[in-house]
């Protein structure tokens, strides 16, 4: 049933929460029936993202009818008034190729803004039912658990760094600890905004990858960066374009104590 009223941050984090279970729970029965002779079943994901992504567009239009979807459109460039400013970005699929195979660690995220500004991110996992959520300038929330990013010192044998993956084609690393690539950018950036990893290293990725995971992570107290250390503005990305620097997701203040052993070999 459609709200007439402009809606609430409570009514659309409800609606958030809400549909991103229901997106998992139609992803389930595609999650790990890839065809094992070939290495990568595009047909599979293809069939389950369009599933997924005409559930979303359902979904919004009979909640939300005048709110926009990313990608339908080129982004508004001047401030609107009332709920024409809303804007969904939607990943129907992040970390393809694990649910093709029957890998856990894949999720679906969601993000909003208006006008421009982040309003909310969920990221949700169907498989080990992790949810994590955050409202720009609140707090952050694995679960209904309140997280944020610890103080983690100096790295050592037990620090743990996110990578891409061929990140052994790019980069000479002396990291001192554990170097991993799980398969999902929104995963990544959950898991350092929960404190499981020091950092994630980020290449090839686009504005519909990063929004949501982003808000959940600077809710925790995390940071993306450009690799040099230079500020990294998302929103210039909101006309579609792929963003061509590596990036690195940390805490705050600390994207130094990672980049400081990584060099760039190509």
């Amino acid at each position: 049933m459609v709200n007439p009223k402009h809606p609430g941050i409570e009514e659309l984090s409800e609606f958030a929460v809400k549909v991103i279970r229901k997106a998992g729970d139609i992803a389930l029965p595609y999650y790990g029936k890839g065809n094992p002779q070939v290495k990568f079943d595009e047909e599979l994901v293809t069939e389950a993202e369009l599933k997924l992504v005409d559930f979303f567009r359902s979904e919004l239009k009979s909640q939300y009818p005048q709110h926009g979807i990313f990608g339908d459109e080129a982004p508004l460039e001047e401030y609107v008034h009332g709920e024409k400013g809303y804007l969904w970005i939607y990943d129907a699929l992040d970390g393809v190729a694990n649910f093709q195979a029957g890998i856990p660690i894949w999720g679906i995220s969601l993000a909003l803004v208006e006008n421009f500004w982040p309003v909310l991110g969920a990221f949700y996992m169907p498989v080990t039912g992790d949810l994590f959520f955050a409202r720009a300038g609140e707090k952050a929330f694995w679960q209904d658990k309140e997280i944020s990013i610890p103080s983690t010192g100096n790295m050592d044998n037990e620090s743990v760094l996110l990578t891409f993956s061929r990140f052994h084609n790019h980069y000479k690393s002396a990291f001192p600890g554990k170097i991993r690539n799980l398969g999902s950018t929104g995963a990544h950036l959950c898991y350092v905004a929960r404190g499981r990893a020091e950092g994630a290293l980020l290449a090839h990725v686009s504005y519909q990858d990063l929004a949501a995971a982003q808000i959940i992570l600077t809710a925790a107290g995390g940071k993306i960066c450009k690799l040099d250390g230079t500020e990294f503005h998302l929103s210039e990305y909101l006309g579609g374009q792929r963003i061509t620097d590596h990036l690195l997701a940390a805490p705050q203040g600390s994207h130094s104590s990672i980049s400081v052993y990584l060099k760039r070999v190509e």
